[in-house]
């Protein structure tokens, strides 16, 4: 089973853990869009089901769920700054600013309402959040139906935006998630163009790194490693090729490759994924994994019921 199945390589071996969350009677995934741990290493789970949001302890006991009635399609979730949590929803335009408990503080965005297709006007399926360490203003990755990244201020005014579709630096073909390291530089995920770009404060182009397949799920450590999640083959024609994900690829601040993990391609055996996206890490290093499997699946042609969405992956060995 999973938990004798390792990936990775030097410091970046883990221990898959599949069935890691107990589920109470009644609850299920249909699929999991995004994961954070806390400051107490609980693990909040975004579920495009029942319940959106479930809430265990890092060993997987259930703690408590919220959200029922308000999200129409969960996507991205971060931990803020205040330690409040800031909730994508792309099916309903909206990025919610949320207690821990589940009270919604803030909404930005129109509710039910988008944007007209790529007029560069939040929202249109937003799809994730991060923020600037020193001043804590709001990045928003806008995201299935804009080529814009916006930056709000805390208490939810727009300041500015930047980007465009298309291939060059600076555009964006699917701003698909947003993180940023200690410095208050920002990484976006820019997925159909299958490349990381790293921005300034004030969106100036700095890099960007290209040989990524897909990038999807983005998540910058304490220790600032950068983990991505690479959704992989879009297309049955390539699901099954080697080398190309779904995967997971950890990296530092310089974009010098750590560790790959997720050799063995496509599938739903201990040491493989389906669609990574969305990652966060706890406190002892332990990975945890959300994955759009239902979704991958369906537009690959072989849609799949209770098909496994989540995992644990447990660090065996650490000097960081």
């Amino acid at each position: 089973m999973g938990e004798n199945i390792i990936v990775g390589s030097g410091e970046f071996r883990y221990k898959i853990n599949e069935n890691w969350e107990n589920l109470p009677n009644g609850f299920s995934w249909k699929e999991t869009a995004g994961v954070i741990a806390d400051n107490n290493d609980d693990i909040y789970v975004f579920n495009r089901g029942v319940h959106p949001i479930i809430i265990f302890d890092r060993l997987g006991n259930f703690k408590s769920s919220w959200g029922e009635n308000i999200f129409t399609r969960p996507h991205g979730l971060t931990l803020a700054p205040d330690n409040t949590i800031f909730c994508a929803d792309d099916g309903d335009h909206t990025i919610r600013k949320c207690t821990l408990e589940g009270k919604v503080l803030m909404t930005l965005g129109n509710p039910g309402n988008a944007s007209q297709y790529q007029s560069g006007h939040p929202f249109h399926r937003p799809t994730d959040i991060a923020f600037d360490p020193f001043t804590h203003e709001i990045y928003v990755s806008d995201g299935y139906g804009n080529s814009k990244v916006h930056k709000y201020s805390p208490d939810g005014k727009l300041l500015f935006s930047w980007g465009e579709p298309g291939t060059d630096p600076g555009q964006f073909n699917i701003v698909h998630n947003i993180a940023t390291d200690k410095e208050g530089y920002v990484y976006v995920a820019d997925r159909e163009n299958h490349r990381i770009q790293i921005f300034d404060k004030n969106g100036k182009y700095q890099t960007q790194w290209n040989n990524l397949h897909r990038p999807c799920a983005l998540y910058i450590s304490k220790e600032q490693l950068v983990y991505i999640g690479e959704l992989g083959s879009g297309l049955s024609v390539n699901r099954n090729m080697p080398n190309i994900g779904p995967r997971i690829t950890i990296l530092n601040t310089k974009g010098v490759k750590l560790a790959t993990l997720g050799s063995l391609g496509f599938g739903l055996q201990p040491g493989q994924f389906i669609a990574p996206h969305g990652i966060s890490i706890d406190s002892k290093n332990d990975l945890y994994l959300s994955e759009v499997s239902w979704t991958n699946l369906k537009s690959l042609g072989c849609e799949e019921e209770n098909v496994r969405s989540f995992q644990k992956l447990e660090i065996l060995k650490s000097n960081l």
